[in-house]
């Protein structure tokens, strides 16, 4: 299909989104006691300054914190886990989420759009976890940034990570804006994460074998 089509038949299964900005979601979050980050290519965007075209929002939370973020949207909003499409509402009956690595969407009612996506985090023992490499275990801290705007984002090292298993034209232009703006360190972290999450025949290793100088971050983290 077509991407029109593509869309149409996903509003027609689904529903409509009219996705929060990330000011959005800290006004729905606020009070959440729980860690929260912004994931995804708004991560990308708060890293570069370089503005991009975004579909919708992706903040995480561990999923140790779901019952937490139940209790915080009490019956203001309703959550429903999504796994492979497949959609429940978080509620009593079912208060656990369909995985511990699945999606929450979140939305008012089923007469509104969706305005959040929350993929959760599983957690190790209230410990980050990375979703492609079972040994990178952090605290959140310590795989996250506070940006100018106060909120938490994913590093970008890490986001990059996540974009290479789909290496969209949109993964690979955050890359060309992100690359330069990483040090040394960061980027042998990202070139060996390719490697054992995916291989090293990834498409993106040879490019990142350059020797590209860096520039000054226009954020520091």
């Amino acid at each position: 299909m077509e991407p029109d089509a593509e869309d149409a038949a996903f509003l027609r299964r689904y529903g409509a989104w009219d996705p929060l900005d990330p000011g959005g979601a800290a006004t729905l979050l606020a009070g959440f006691d729980r860690p929260w980050w912004i994931v995804g290519g708004w991560a990308i965007e708060a890293f570069t300054g370089v503005r991009r075209a975004h579909e919708d929002l992706d903040v995480s939370i561990l999923v140790c914190d779901v019952p937490a973020l139940r209790s915080h949207v009490g019956g203001d909003w309703h959550l429903w886990s999504n796994l492979g499409g497949t959609l429940r509402p978080l509620t009593d009956r079912h208060p656990e989420p369909l995985a511990p690595d699945g999606q929450i969407w979140v939305r008012r009612s089923a007469a509104d759009p969706w305005v959040l996506d929350i993929p959760t985090t599983p957690d190790r023992d209230g410990l980050w976890t990375n979703k492609r490499l079972a040994d990178h275990v952090a605290p959140v801290g310590d795989v996250t940034w506070r940006a100018a705007d106060g909120l938490r984002y994913l590093l970008p090292e890490i986001v990059l990570c996540f974009k290479a298993l789909q290496d969209r034209p949109k993964d690979r232009a955050d890359l060309a804006a992100t690359w330069p703006l990483l040090d040394e360190t960061r980027r042998a972290w990202l070139r060996a994460a390719l490697v054992a999450a995916y291989g090293d025949e990834h498409p993106w290793l040879p490019a990142l074998q350059r020797d590209i100088p860096a520039t000054p971050r226009p954020r520091a983290l």
